[in-house]
């Protein structure tokens, strides 16, 4: 029931004060035992609940899935394998698998697109994993996304050839390994809001993303922000928020 319903049928006299209050007590908490949906997580932060299916079991990721479902809220889960996919199908014929961003999304409508789009920048294809990602959650909360991949600085000719689709997008989301200098060089290009998503990917010496990582946190363009190794759902939140204001 909104918040809404609750005060509604308060004021028509439907319901108690005090049954009132104990409704709106126990609003936005809905236990599981192994798990308490934020149901109202989307009112209050305008980000919605998320399932994180890391670390969880099948099951815990399958029922989730659908009591989300039930609740009327659009599904988006990350970090999925496909054994997880294959269970939520079951209870959700709808829900749709991305392989190589490893998210499940669903949802019960499709409301009309925040203003602007939202570029996302990938310096190589085996950054492409993490990029998706975060293509895959802003389209979730509903922006328009357009993706470059494979644009880094080893061939830096490249990106200058797609610089009129960057430089068009209201937030710019740059994806990269190694050292990381690709969203140095695409800060100090453009007048958007950079945030830089460095990732995992590179040789030794790459520290599994701590390099890029530390590179983009000193990095000497302005404006850009930086969100945690591999982090492609939270830059996509960053974006949504950034997007929509």
């Amino acid at each position: 029931m909104t918040l809404e319903e609750i005060l509604k049928r308060y004021k028509d006299g439907e319901t108690e004060l005090a049954e009132t209050l104990q409704q709106l007590s126990g609003r936005g908490i809905d236990e599981m035992g192994f798990a308490t949906i934020d149901t109202d997580r989307m009112h209050r932060t305008g980000l919605p609940e998320v399932i994180y299916a890391s670390g969880k079991t099948t099951e815990q990721v399958a029922q989730i899935a659908r009591r989300l479902y039930d609740d009327n809220i659009d599904i988006l889960a990350t970090r999925v394998k496909p054994e997880m996919f294959d269970a939520v199908k079951k209870l959700i014929p709808g829900a749709r698998y991305n392989e190589m961003a490893k998210t499940i999304t669903y949802k019960h409508t499709e409301p009309e697109l925040n203003k602007g789009y939202i570029a996302i920048v990938a310096a190589g294809t085996s950054d492409m994993p993490v990029a998706e990602e975060a293509a895959e959650t802003a389209r979730f909360l509903n922006n328009e996304v357009k993706t470059i991949y494979d644009v880094g600085v080893a061939g830096i000719h490249r990106l200058f050839n797609k610089l009129d689709i960057i430089r068009g997008a209201r937030v710019i989301i740059v994806v990269a390994g190694m050292e990381g200098a690709l969203a140095s060089v695409v800060g100090g290009l453009v007048d958007k809001p950079v945030i830089g998503v460095p990732t995992s990917i590179g040789y030794g010496a790459n520290f599994d993303g701590l390099s890029a990582l530390l590179s983009m946190l000193n990095s000497c363009a302005s404006g850009i922000s930086v969100v945690n190794i591999d982090n492609g759902f939270g830059a996509a939140c960053q974006a949504a928020l950034i997007n929509r204001m």
